[in-house]
């Protein structure tokens, strides 16, 4: 029995892992691939959530939608309205640089979140969206089976979206992106748009984020406006610099790592300290966060598996 129990954890540990690795490898096709500072990561994870539950809730007690289409249909549906609304922030964005960027962007999750948390008649409100339908949801009373299937289909999601990025950077667009990022002024003289291309990265990296949030979405059956606060933004960085800003692979590595971490300091915190004193204890979790990213910058500045 503890035997099925801890296969059951591992599984749910590493399906969430995966589910915000796709997010990070989306920040990476904006940051590490083009060097666009996107600080509003938790904003179009939240579009993707939500427009995901929307297209696929059925009609049952309580539930806000009724669509009840099929849970893939959600989530093609979130990476294009979260590409859409990528595409839409950065051209209106992307001629700022670096924290100007990165402020209007945190601007725009902000804004998400309030939208979020306002429309009640749509998203619930801040008593969340209940009743997303769940893969393998059939099976549900049989926990191991359950958290087994579904690692392995995020497995499956992840290594599909890591090949098709891989294709991506190693291809001639992909190569432009990395020479604007690197010399902004060569390749421009070369007859590349560098607007036209920041905004097409933009965008696929945005429509990975609403992936990773309808993944979410479907993971747990659950979603609320704080599901998207910064402190989910500052989770994705973190798992990106510590794995590798330009690396795919670092990217997924980071993921694992840091949501350990996370993961760790929460079973540790939830043991040393009576339960009055958990929600100030819930600090330490960033604050061991924030001292592995200065170790790994201190020891190795690009990352556990850096660009190549």
């Amino acid at each position: 029995m503890h035997v099925l129990g801890l296969i059951a954890y591992v599984s749910g540990f590493l399906s969430t892992a995966l589910m915000l690795g796709i997010a990070c490898m989306g920040l990476n096709m904006q940051w590490g691939k083009t060097g666009l500072f996107n600080v509003g990561v938790a904003g179009f994870m939240g579009i993707g959530a939500y427009t995901s539950a929307l297209l696929t809730t059925p009609a049952s007690a309580g539930a806000i939608s009724s669509l009840g289409l099929p849970i893939v249909v959600g989530c093609f549906g979130a990476m294009l309205v979260a590409g859409l609304g990528s595409l839409l922030v950065g051209a209106l964005t992307l001629r700022l640089r670096t924290d100007y960027l990165a402020i209007t962007t945190f601007g725009a999750a902000v804004m998400i979140q309030l939208v979020l948390l306002n429309a009640t008649r749509y998203t619930g409100g801040a008593l969340g969206f209940a009743f997303i339908p769940r893969p393998f949801a059939s099976i549900a009373d049989q926990p191991t089976l359950f958290a087994v299937l579904t690692l392995v289909l995020l497995a499956l999601i992840a290594f599909g979206v890591y090949s098709i990025l891989e294709q991506l950077v190693h291809s001639p667009w992909g190569r432009v992106l990395r020479a604007i990022r690197d010399d902004e002024t060569a390749a421009i003289s070369l007859g590349k748009n560098a607007t036209v291309y920041r905004l097409q990265a933009f965008g696929v990296g945005g429509a990975l984020m609403g992936l990773a949030g309808a993944l979410q979405a479907h993971l747990i059956g659950f979603i609320a406006p704080d599901d998207f606060q910064a402190s989910l933004t500052f989770q994705i960085w973190a798992m990106l610099v510590i794995g590798g800003s330009g690396s795919n692979a670092g990217a997924l590595l980071g993921s694992i790592v840091v949501w350990g971490i996370w993961s760790l300091t929460g079973i540790v915190t939830g043991s040393v300290f009576a339960a009055e004193d958990q929600a100030r204890a819930a600090a330490l979790r960033i604050v061991m966060i924030g001292v592995l990213l200065c170790v790994v910058l201190v020891r190795r500045p690009r990352g556990l598996l850096s660009e190549r």
